[in-house]
């Protein structure tokens, strides 16, 4: 399910026009009309009221680094028994996170029974693109204190959240070709990105020409995540590829089988060179496994904890 951007309205939207220009000119011509002599007043009076609509309509980044602020679940989208899309309200219609692209927010809970605040890491599917709100997609797992959490939720209750955090900006052309290994919930910091990418195309008016092959790994295809919303940008786009793995295919599968490899790997994404990055999210024995692979295959062994230079990143 992708987001649906929504920009904010520009000077000459029918927002500013119908709220703003004409109500102004009307109280400006009725005063002319009427008392002359009143016609600065009923000037600044619409100058007054113009500014305070523009200013009410600004966009505002919402996000704090070093405090967690309270935001109120709007809509929750079950996409099956232990996943689901929940979607966060902004104070304004006109508000975004203010997060960059490649950067995760942290989610704080008190829960009962952990004697102190329970923080965990989550990259929203949706961006700054689409103000007013912001998606998680979480999946819940039995021992997971946040994702339970997450998943008792009521719609009109509350999350805290800090953020922006992570080493990880993109900006367009950062690299000339991205390789990305993703693992379960782990597409999710992959699609910002390539959402981005593919929204800030030539065609679209931008001018992002990076290439980019996907591996996304995952035991059953019911667990694919976001299928629909891949395969769409993929046939969009003829600068992407994504390339399914599973531990357990069903029959015809067509798709790779069993645990990424380093053949995978050589295979389906970019080879080593200074202008390719490799990009990995996942569970943390996936994450070892692929560090291990792209480190035999000749690429920059990566860090313990990744930095943005570096040419295996890992989230």
């Amino acid at each position: 399910m992708a987001p649906k951007i929504n920009k904010p309205a520009g000077v000459l939207s029918p927002q500013y026009i119908n709220g703003v220009y004409i109500p102004s000119a009307l109280l400006v011509f009725g005063i002319w009309i009427v008392k002359k002599e009143w016609l600065p007043f009923a000037i600044a009076a619409a100058i007054f009221m113009g500014s305070w609509k523009v200013y009410n309509n600004r966009v505002k980044r919402v996000l704090k680094p070093k405090e967690f602020q309270q935001f109120e679940l709007k809509e929750k989208t079950i996409i099956s028994h232990n996943v689901a899309i929940y979607r966060f309200s902004l104070p304004g219609p006109t508000d975004i996170l203010g997060l960059p692209c490649g950067q995760h927010i942290s989610i704080g809970a008190h829960l009962p029974d952990q004697p102190n605040e329970v923080v965990r890491s989550y990259t929203p599917i949706s961006s700054d693109e689409n103000p007013g709100y912001f998606d998680l997609l979480i999946k819940s797992y039995p021992t997971g204190n946040i994702s339970k959490f997450m998943a008792s939720l009521k719609v009109g209750e509350t999350i805290r959240v800090k953020g922006p955090k992570g080493a990880m900006v993109y900006t367009p052309n950062l690299v000339r070709h991205i390789g990305m290994i993703a693992g379960g919930t782990g597409i999710t910091p992959m699609l910002q990105i390539i959402r981005a990418i593919v929204r800030n195309r030539p065609r679209n008016g931008g001018n992002d020409r990076t290439q980019v092959d996907l591996i996304f790994a995952n035991v059953n295809l019911e667990d694919i995540l976001l299928k629909d919303d891949l395969d769409s940008l993929a046939k969009e786009d003829d600068g992407f590829r994504v390339h399914y793995v599973l531990n357990n295919p069903p029959e015809k599968w067509d798709g790779g089988v069993g645990f990424v490899t380093a053949d995978m790997i050589k295979e389906h994404l970019p080879a080593p060179a200074s202008d390719v990055k490799i990009l990995i999210c996942g569970p943390p024995p996936m994450i070892s496994a692929m560090k291990k692979a792209t480190d035999s295959l000749g690429f920059t062994k990566p860090r313990p904890v990744s930095k943005m230079e570096d040419q295996v990143f890992c989230f």
